[in-house]
């Protein structure tokens, strides 16, 4: 049996944030009933057809749900809607735009006043108050006020994380919240109002930076690939034209990394060098004698060395060398998950489960369960026929 069987969540959710934060709980064997406007959906099934047709990122973070197709600005939608928040939801969760749900009635106060063990959570880029409150907020944009891009790039431009960093720390504060939150209701009863915000939990995630920066001190600089305050860390050219990835963390590491991968021992004595702060202050100075060593070599050979004097490296994969690599096909942890389109790969979630995997079911297609559902509500069929025809599902 998985953790969270027998817990229902009904979730109105689009793009990534609310939509992580639900699959998670899905993978551990909750109930999810994702609430979709008729016709379009959640708009991420519309952001790609990288997937036999289907949009990478829904596929991604839409597996074992159910959809519910549901026209919530009807009025019989949405007393369908919250008749299964009352008889069947323990979690309800939503990032529609900023007080949408408020005005439906499905705020935790309007909520918890009949059902008090209900945990509602509210994903927002900036929260349920103050003066941003009601600012539209996309990954970027967050990625930008959090102060994230501002550390992250090159010396000349700013960049942006390849994944949406924004949404996925939201999510994950939304997935670890609402397992704390079910946790205390065990011990209370008593439900929850989570609040999560996006700008919130991207600067959690920046504050090496901001404390870096503390008291008025210079942030980091953004220095590309390489680490902004660590010395030697990033790429590095081998003479073959590939590039090595490499990092050290301490003094007994830069010694043997002189030692063994440079041939240079008596490097490591000197004061220009002589502390993590030194080689990051003349990382320039450094990058040269480590560029000049590496000349003559290959990557191959830079690796063995690095090897040899157990200093931590890595390839520079692209994306196609990750669904090839050997380390996730050796522990096993691809999977087959169907879609409307076919049967595509899923990467295990995280973890080990010695009692049995965890739930791995089909991404739905749009409105796929909203007859069965509302059935289970005690729709008759002519009812449910009757929606359709005039659009409430």
């Amino acid at each position: 049996m998985r953790p969270l069987e027998g817990i229902t969540v009904v979730t109105l959710e689009h793009a990534i944030a609310a939509p992580f934060a639900t699959r998670q709980l899905a993978d551990l064997g909750a109930r999810v009933i994702k609430v979709e406007r008729p016709g379009v959906g959640d708009f991420a099934r519309g952001y790609d057809e990288r997937v036999r047709g289907l949009a990478s990122h829904f596929v991604w973070i839409n597996r074992s749900k159910e959809s519910l197709a549901l026209d919530i600005k009807h009025p019989e939608a949405l007393d369908a809607l919250k008749r299964l928040i009352a008889d069947e939801a323990d979690v309800v969760i939503q990032n529609l735009a900023p007080g949408a749900a408020a005005r439906l009635g499905l705020s935790y106060e309007s909520l918890s006043a009949n059902k008090p063990g209900i945990i509602v959570c509210d994903i927002s880029g900036y929260g349920d108050n103050g003066p941003y409150r009601d600012k539209k907020a996309y990954d970027l944009l967050i990625q930008s006020e959090s102060g994230f891009l501002s550390v992250t790039g090159t010396e000349d431009e700013p960049c942006k994380a390849g994944p949406s960093i924004a949404d996925i720390a939201a999510g994950m504060y939304a997935y670890t919240n609402i397992l704390a939150a079910l946790m205390d209701r065990q011990k209370t009863g008593r439900g929850q109002h989570l609040d999560i915000s996006m700008l919130e939990s991207l600067t959690e995630w920046t504050s090496y930076p901001l404390y870096y920066a503390f008291d008025g001190a210079a942030p980091p600089p953004r220095t590309g690939a390489s680490h902004a305050t660590i010395y030697p860390y990033g790429p590095f050219p081998a003479g073959d034209g590939k590039t090595v990835m490499f990092g050290l963390q301490n003094e007994r590491e830069w010694s043997a990394f002189c030692d063994t991968v440079l041939l240079q021992p008596a490097l490591s004595e000197e004061a220009r060098f002589a502390s993590n702060s030194r080689r990051s202050a003349g990382r320039e100075e450094l990058r040269q004698i480590i560029v000049d060593a590496f000349s003559s070599l290959t990557a191959e050979q830079v690796v063995e060395r690095l090897d040899a004097a157990n200093i931590a490296n890595a390839q520079v994969n692209d994306m196609q060398a990750v669904w090839d690599h050997p380390q996730l096909k050796a522990r096993n942890r691809w999977r087959q998950v169907e879609t409307s389109a076919g049967a595509v790969p899923a990467l295990l979630p995280p973890g080990s489960w010695k009692t049995g995997e965890p739930r791995m079911d089909p991404v739905p297609a749009l409105g796929e369960h909203s007859a069965a559902i509302l059935a289970q509500l005690g729709y008759t069929a002519e009812q449910v026929a009757e929606f359709k025809s005039t659009g409430v599902i």
